[in-house]
């Protein structure tokens, strides 16, 4: 092991984690390993003292109760993340944390969830959910396979880009051809927990950030993804 720690930090594992988003975290934990480093794992709760060294900020879906629940304490930390966002530190929010990231999510019954608008966007809940395998394309990392399973439409603003374009599926709204949403280092998405596990390039890209960021340089070795790329092929042929 190089012995050079980075600090992963998963916000509010209680409440929105569902659909699989661990999986991004066990991804970029094991990533870490096996490229040398040493991860330290960090948990964010409502009430929890917010960690004084991050390095990299996972977060997770959750139904529209939860993102009621934390809405108060997302926040409160919101000026926190915006600083450690501008000061580049990497970021990958799944769906509900996504939706939160942005300026608000309007639910079914009226009820506007304030967010802490580090991305300019937008979601209205939608009539009809969004759900199934999905494929988009970015000029970054490729091919993008994943699923997703939501019924919010999210629109982008000035400033923001989207993570990727919609070569099969739904993406933000089912509207614009979008997935996703990017600014600076942060990226947000409504693939859930298959995301990194399928997509061992963006797991490497957030990890890369992390390491550069804290350490001046990146030094990767080679890992082993035939059975990521397997998944990925057999996911891509899947039906929606």
């Amino acid at each position: 092991m190089k012995q050079k720690t980075i600090s992963v930090l998963q916000l509010y594992p209680r409440d929105m984690n569902i659909y699989g988003d661990w999986g991004n975290v066990l991804t970029i934990v094991r990533r870490l390993e096996w490229h040398g480093y040493t991860p330290e794992l960090l948990t964010y709760n409502q009430g929890d003292a917010f960690p004084e060294h991050v390095d990299l900020v996972l977060g997770g879906g959750g139904q529209d109760a939860g993102q009621s629940k934390i809405q108060d304490d997302l926040l409160k930390i919101g000026p926190k993340l915006h600083e450690l966002a501008e000061a580049d530190v990497p970021m990958l929010v799944i769906c509900g944390l996504y939706q939160l990231f942005g300026k608000f999510f309007k639910t079914s019954s009226g009820e506007i969830i304030k967010g802490i608008e580090l991305l300019n966007l937008e979601t209205h809940a939608g009539n009809e959910r969004l759900i199934g395998n999905i494929v988009t394309q970015s000029d970054d990392f490729g091919d993008i396979v994943g699923y997703e399973n939501h019924s919010g439409q999210t629109f982008l603003a000035d400033g923001v880009k989207a993570f990727g374009t919609v070569v099969r599926g739904a993406g933000n709204s089912g509207k614009d051809a979008t997935e996703g949403a990017r600014y600076k280092n942060v990226i947000g998405s409504y693939l859930h927990g298959s995301l990194l596990p399928k997509n061992p390039q963006v797991a490497d890209w957030l990890i890369t950030q992390a390491v550069r960021r804290k350490y001046g340089d990146f030094e990767p070795n080679v890992i082993n993804d035939t059975f990521a790329l397997k998944a990925r092929g057999i996911a891509a042929n899947r039906p929606r």
